[in-house]
């Protein structure tokens, strides 16, 4: 298992791995663009060549001291070896993020696997998981999204 930036010829990939899963949707485009402009912020999980997990995030860029997980995918085959924790813990790690104390991510209350991922984290670094409110329902269209709870997990304390 190798633990990478991103390039562009993995946007499909990562694409398809959420179209054969729960995950929120996006475009294909969305993907390429994340590998394209945030392979700094993202990761890619590949086993022989194919991709098996990713990351997608990005620093906010009125919070420099923060990256925030937009999507976590993990193919089904992996699903329990602790992959979406080791690509965390390597995007954390990264000596080009140089600066960043927190990790934030919006999950929704229903997805529990999330929300322990997340407080993983913070055992991990031994610090705070903050949950707080952020998305109401009543901002996504139709009847079928949850609200979306902010976790901030830090400070990090990193050593690079």
């Amino acid at each position: 298992m190798r633990l990478l930036k991103p390039t562009v010829n993995d946007g499909a990939a990562m694409w398809d791995l959420v179209n054969h899963s729960t995950l929120d949707q996006n475009s294909a485009y969305k993907y390429i663009m994340m590998c394209e402009f945030f392979a700094e912020t993202c990761v890619v999980a590949k086993h022989d060549e194919n991709v098996v997990g990713f990351i997608t995030a990005f620093i906010p860029p009125t919070k420099p001291d923060v990256v925030f997980v937009w999507q976590i995918g993990v193919d089904a085959s992996m699903r329990g070896e602790g992959l979406a924790s080791k690509m965390l813990n390597e995007l954390v790690s990264r000596n080009g993020l140089t600066g960043i104390e927190y990790v934030e991510a919006t999950v929704t209350p229903s997805n529990k696997a999330s929300q322990s991922l997340f407080r993983k984290l913070a055992r991990d670094y031994q610090t705070e998981c903050s949950v707080l409110d952020c998305f109401s329902k009543e901002l996504f269209p139709g009847d079928n999204h949850e609200e979306e709870l902010t976790f901030r997990i830090g400070p990090l304390h990193l050593e690079k």
